[in-house]
């Protein structure tokens, strides 16, 4: 029997059913949710389409339960691909929480499947054009963002609750922190002969989207759909085709990578109408 390559997506909405979709013909799609109910659904939609699923339930705060997950994998076959895009945003939780949810399970997700990614596998985490508008770090804070082993990120003094009170602030941070260690764990991948990359999407019509399009933040993202060049919000698919080449045969030179696709969010900040007063 030949062994199946396997496609483990941790976070079962939109963006990563979007991926899934592009990358997983012909592979075992592994989903991964918090919630069983979440990762059931997507998978009953991905199976009317033809695909080979399974599920898993999976707290990405919990190393023990990471490593579950790898090992979930790798008794399906050979793990050719991670699609990370679990996470919380400024309006659904504590800065503590999404700095354990959107920073450390990240770290926890990359160190744990890049010590079983398969020859010529890939992954991508989905972070955002929200980290792309933090202030600059220095490079000592760069290098202990992508650098520090995982399990001691949380105590590191810029990471304090003393220094990140607010809840924009923790998922900046941990959006940039993602494309940092997405940066160092390329190199250790690469060891693998793997790839890992990350995207940094704007504002994609997702029910996490529309959580903060309903919260106290909703004025100003409406301002930046508004205001972005493109002037409007991004779909789940338009993730999904990132995705695909940068998982697939097309981007195979592209590693270590974070792939900014806003509609110009970022540069308008910058350089436009959404430039800070």
């Amino acid at each position: 029997m030949i062994p199946r390559n396997v496609i483990v997506v941790i976070g079962a909405g939109s963006i990563g059913q979007a991926i899934a979709r592009r990358v997983g013909a012909g592979r075992h799609v592994l989903l991964a949710d918090l919630r069983e109910e979440n990762a059931a659904a997507a998978a009953q939609t991905l199976s009317n389409a033809g695909f080979e699923v399974s599920t898993a339930t999976v707290d990405v705060t919990s190393r023990v339960s990471v490593h579950a997950l790898v090992e979930a994998a790798r008794a399906l076959g050979d793990v050719a691909g991670l699609i990370h895009a679990a996470g919380v945003s400024p309006s659904q939780a504590s800065p503590a929480t999404i700095l354990r949810v959107d920073l450390y399970g990240v770290a926890l997700a990359l160190e744990e499947f890049g010590n079983v990614i398969a020859r010529g596998g890939s992954g991508v985490v989905i972070a955002s054009q929200s980290g792309h508008r933090l202030g600059a770090l220095t490079q000592e804070q760069n290098m202990a963002l992508a650098m520090t082993p995982a399990d001691e990120l949380l105590a590191l003094p810029m990471l304090r609750p003393d220094e990140v009170k607010d809840s924009l602030h923790a998922y900046q941070l941990s959006k940039r922190a993602n494309a940092l260690r997405v940066m160092a764990e390329a190199v250790r991948w690469g060891k693998r002969g793997a790839r890992v990359n990350t995207i940094s999407p704007g504002i994609v019509i997702t029910p996490l989207a529309n959580d903060e399009l309903a919260g106290p933040r909703g004025e100003g993202y409406r301002r930046m759909i508004e205001l972005c060049p493109v002037g409007r919000a991004a779909t789940p698919d338009e993730v999904g085709a990132v995705g695909a080449l940068l998982m697939g045969p097309d981007g195979a030179f592209i590693t270590g990578s974070d792939v900014l696709m806003d509609g110009g969010v970022a540069a308008s900040w910058f350089f436009g109408e959404l430039a800070p007063k």
